[in-house]
């Protein structure tokens, strides 16, 4: 006899794990960090760009670092899942994606940054691909919300990755050292975001992340 269980019942047990599994990585940023506190102290908006397959590495990153964060979620069953433990770790969630609910999701984050002075955090390709390809939801955030945009990488020296996904998704190994890179903070356009003005964005953003390097 089969006894059904509840992914959301194992919420609390796996942000445990999760909590756990990240004091043990070995995080190093050069001091990158700074760039993102200093401007937060002083009240400007930011926009924390991520890849999609280095999400594992990066929240566990903003972990140690601040509480003070914005993250989206889809809104599938799995985003429940991730919603609960993001709660966990101090984040607001904004439920919505590129295919659903997202014009309301970024309209939602960006309230909440006015209100609670959190810094949103966007992972620019999710949630299913193309792989390191950025859509609009990021630049159009940054726009409304008067925001600097944030690249943000982190590269575990040792990790499992899910070839066979569509990100290459990647899991560090316990204990392993991760170093992580914090892009210099820029402007979006003031220009009307026509798909010309769109395309050039996304393209500046996308070098702007594959610039960072481990070393």
């Amino acid at each position: 006899m089969k006894i059904p269980i509840d992914p959301l019942s194992l919420t609390p047990a796996i942000s445990v794990l999760y909590k756990m599994w990240i004091r043990s990585l070995r995080f190093k940023d050069q001091a990158g960090w700074e760039k993102i506190r200093s401007l937060h102290e002083q009240g400007r908006p930011l926009v924390l760009c991520l890849w999609h397959e280095e999400i594992f590495a990066v929240t566990g990153f903003g972990y140690t670092k601040t509480r003070d964060l914005v993250t989206f979620v889809s809104q599938s069953k799995d985003g429940e899942l991730i919603t609960r433990v993001l709660l966990s770790l101090g984040h607001v969630p904004a439920r919505g994606s590129s295919s659903k609910g997202g014009v309301r999701a970024l309209l939602k984050a960006k309230r909440i940054m006015e209100q609670q002075h959190r810094m949103a955090v966007f992972t620019i390709d999710g949630p299913r691909g193309p792989r390191r390809v950025p859509k609009d939801g990021p630049i159009f955030l940054a726009q409304r919300a008067g925001a600097k945009i944030v690249p943000l990488r982190a590269f575990p020296r040792r990790a499992i990755v899910f070839e066979k996904s569509w990100d290459h998704f990647q899991v560090p190994y316990p204990f392993t050292s991760c170093p992580v890179r914090v892009g210099d903070p820029y402007d979006v356009t003031t220009e009307k975001l026509t798909e010309e003005v769109m395309g050039r964005e996304r393209e500046k953003l996308r070098q702007a992340m594959e610039s960072l390097k481990p070393d």
